[in-house]
């Protein structure tokens, strides 16, 4: 029928990836996280499940800052039933470990951001500051006697006070911890005097006056603490960093399948239930297609080289 055996095939390829989307999915989904809290693959994979009638499972894998979870993903069959939880961090490490066994941008395929995560400039309610101005008055009286806490060196956490480091010409002490809750306790009782912290892990304490907040590194305030002035308000717009998640896959996932994974995640992210949930736990919402998350990662890839460039930072 074809007299080329190749337009056969190319024809033939054409119709059937289609179709396989249409069907996705038939069997369970593995949703792949790394070192960051659950609480919103959780919330979407249930409705996924709902949705499918299929069961997304939710497989954590913390270990070495995420290189076990990217490294597994990287090397799952490119069918869409395997995705990564793509944070930051996932970046950073990339910029932080040349040599590694995959590349985040060169082996997954983006899919759609989730939410966006600002981080909340947070000091112990014992510093003398009250204002962004005042810690930075503070910071220049008294150079290398502040500190800073993080969820370890070369996370996001970091990367944010970094770049506030930069901004603001200050000389403040990084102190590095295995995680964000271990870094937060430290905060709390008083033993580090800041952080840079993702919203998530900051509000309850921000509402509760165990810490005090100077800034959010979102557009807009925050309606989970409506009283925190945005960063930029603060005098310092060039922060413009937030945490972030989204969804990617690898790299080889035929696009109409990678289209269809976005039209659907982002139809569950668009309920209003959803839409309630995630703003009180201090998350901006995102609705974003395939390009328009693609576009989102390089640009906080160009912002994160910048950072680990002029702060000099590397591994301990």
């Amino acid at each position: 029928m074809f007299k080329n055996k190749y337009l056969y095939f190319f024809l033939l390829a054409a119709f059937c990836m289609p179709a396989h989307a249409q069907d996705f999915p038939t069997k369970p989904v593995r949703f792949v996280i790394g070192p960051a809290p659950e609480m919103l693959p959780r919330l979407v994979g249930q409705k996924l499940s709902e949705l499918w009638g299929q069961q997304v499972v939710i497989d954590q894998r913390p270990g070495a800052g995420g290189i076990v979870a990217g490294d597994l993903v990287a090397k799952a069959a490119p069918d869409g039933y395997t995705w990564l939880m793509s944070t930051g961090a996932f970046y950073v490490v990339d910029a932080l470990y040349p040599k590694l066994s995959y590349n985040m941008v060169r082996d997954f395929a983006p899919v759609t951001l989730m939410a966006s995560i600002p981080f909340i400039a947070v000091v112990h309610p014992a510093v003398p500051a009250k204002s962004l101005a005042e810690l930075v008055q503070l910071a220049k009286a008294q150079p290398g006697k502040l500190n800073f806490a993080s969820a370890g060196t070369g996370t996001t956490t970091q990367l944010a006070a970094e770049l506030f480091k930069l901004s603001a010409g200050i000389n403040i002490v990084h102190v590095p911890y295995k995680g964000v809750a271990p870094a937060v306790t430290d905060v709390l009782a008083g033993q580090v005097q800041m952080m840079f912290v993702v919203a998530q892990a900051a509000v309850p304490h921000v509402q509760s006056g165990k810490l005090r907040a100077l800034g959010i590194t979102s557009p807009k305030r925050s309606p989970a603490v409506p009283e925190v002035p945005t960063i930029t308000e603060g005098g310092f717009p060039e922060i413009d960093i937030v945490g972030w998640n989204g969804v990617s896959v690898p790299i080889k996932t035929p696009r109409a399948l990678v289209n269809k994974l976005n039209t659907d995640i982002r139809k569950i992210l668009g309920q209003k239930d959803m839409q309630d949930r995630m703003i009180a736990a201090g998350f901006d919402l995102a609705d974003t297609t395939v390009e328009q998350f693609d576009a989102f990662i390089k640009k906080d890839v160009v912002l994160y080289n910048r950072i680990i460039k002029e702060s000099k930072m590397k591994l301990d």
